[in-house]
């Protein structure tokens, strides 16, 4: 029982860090999941002596980081939503988020949000199961799409970008070759960060591993890109009304079920996040009405955590840098039967901790920010944001991660100006990715 009751504890603490990465634009739990690691020794020593069995510690540390993953989807939304600052994996929610807020329906399409993540994570649960028979024993599906890995990912990089024909502000051929030209200046600096010796410029306080400068390429990317963007187009909010959404359940199931369905499917591959998954989704749905689209991406991104997490123990790979540091945590061992190892169990616990806690918390924090956003200095609150932004890089990353940071924010501001989706600069990990599969050295 004590074990259980420690473990609850490591999440409910997580599930605060996922609130506050959440919250603030350009700061992913990936790097947090990261900073922990390197100080998990210090974290074991402070409950050295305590009678629990060996590994739990680390266990619970692990915990930590898969409850701060799950909340992170959760309150991700409420800067996109509000101040038009996304993320990679909810870049294509803010026209749809945006748009509502214009109409004083902001607190609406924050409770969708936290409706579609909720869902998912029942949808996930249930399909748990039935994927480890599809991905590993006795259907073995993954081996299959292991063998053709690298056609796979250009297949789906080459359609996400022909997809971008359908732009209504664009003729079909620009915005396939601006889709092209977004992708590749960002795969060209994830090339350069991930592949080069100029990882060893860094002097930041936490740089310990490789991936530790993707936090300024994304946040550029991202966070201080769309921040700035934000501050130089300061819109007229009206008045948000605190009206519950009014959901058509017939169309929450569809949006719900698309969501999960391909947020799962993307956990068990490398370099293809949520936002791509979203695209699918999205082609598969249909309906382009804006409460549909943010069911949709936030069932995506809180499936897609929780099928990341399953993956690492069907696959024994991870898929995020947050399951790269519990796979460095943890002895991971592999789900061969019908039920589940038992350290897979205490961290779908963390998940359930982490979903109950973050969807009220979500609703909470929405509505209290729609009561008075529009009394909120805007253009103050994001430059305290960019403020912010810079003193994490530098300390993390140091000058040159400043550097980085910059190249990132000027390629993030690309597709924004030029009027196509942002989720191409997700190239930053897709390019080296299928860089490494085809054995191609630049």
């Amino acid at each position: 029982m004590g074990e259980l009751i420690l473990l609850v504890g490591f999440s409910l603490v997580g599930t605060l860090i996922g609130f506050f990465t959440g919250l603030i634009p350009g700061i992913h739990v990936n790097n947090v999941a990261f900073t922990l690691l390197t100080l998990s020794p210090a974290i074991f020593r402070i409950i050295e002596g305590s009678p629990l069995p060996q590994g739990f510690l680390p266990l619970c540390v692990a915990s930590l980081v898969i409850s701060a993953s799950v909340a992170h989807t959760f309150l991700s939304f409420i800067p996109t939503a509000f101040f038009g600052a996304p993320e990679g994996d909810t870049a294509l929610s803010l026209l749809p988020a945006h748009h509502m807020l214009l109409e004083g329906r902001g607190y609406e399409a924050v409770s969708l949000s936290a409706v579609g993540s909720f869902c998912a994570v029942v949808s996930a649960f249930l399909l748990l199961l039935p994927f480890k028979f599809v991905f590993s024993a006795p259907l073995h599906f993954y081996g299959i799409l292991d063998a053709v890995l690298l056609f796979l990912l250009l297949g789906i990089s080459a359609l996400l970008i022909l997809t971008e024909s359908f732009n209504e502000r664009l003729m079909p051929m620009q915005a396939v070759l601006l889709a092209l030209l977004v992708f590749m200046l960002s795969g060209a600096l994830g090339y350069s960060i991930l592949n080069t010796e100029l990882m060893n410029i860094s002097n930041g306080l936490f740089n310990s591993y490789r991936v530790s400068l993707l936090f300024p390429a994304l946040t550029g990317l991202f966070g201080v890109a769309s921040l700035l963007y934000s501050a130089a187009h300061a819109p007229d909010i009206p008045a948000q009304v605190l009206k519950e959404p009014e959901i058509d359940k017939s169309e929450l199931t569809k949006s719900i079920a698309a969501g999960t369905l391909f947020g799962s499917v993307v956990g068990f591959l490398p370099g293809i996040t949520a936002a791509h998954a979203t695209v699918f989704a999205m082609l598969a749905r249909r309906n382009r009405a804006p409460e549909q689209i943010i069911l949709t991406l936030s069932s995506v991104n809180t499936a897609n955590a929780i099928f990341c997490t399953a993956a690492l123990f069907l696959i024994l790979k991870p898929r995020s840098g947050a399951l790269i540091a519990v796979s460095e945590l943890i002895s991971v061992e592999p789900w061969g039967g019908i039920i589940p190892p038992l350290s897979l169990c205490y961290l779908l616990i963390s998940v359930l901790v982490a979903s109950f806690f973050s969807y009220f918390a979500t609703m909470l924090v929405g509505r209290r920010l729609s009561a008075i956003f529009t009394r909120l200095p805007y253009q103050l609150v994001v430059f305290g944001i960019l403020t912010l932004l810079f003193a994490l890089v530098f300390l993390f990353n140091g000058v040159f991660g400043m550097l980085v940071m910059l190249v990132a924010t000027c390629i993030g501001l690309v597709p924004i100006y030029l009027g196509v989706r942002r989720s191409h600069c997700m190239g930053v990990l897709l390019l080296p990715i299928i860089l490494f599969y085809a054995n191609i050295s630049l």
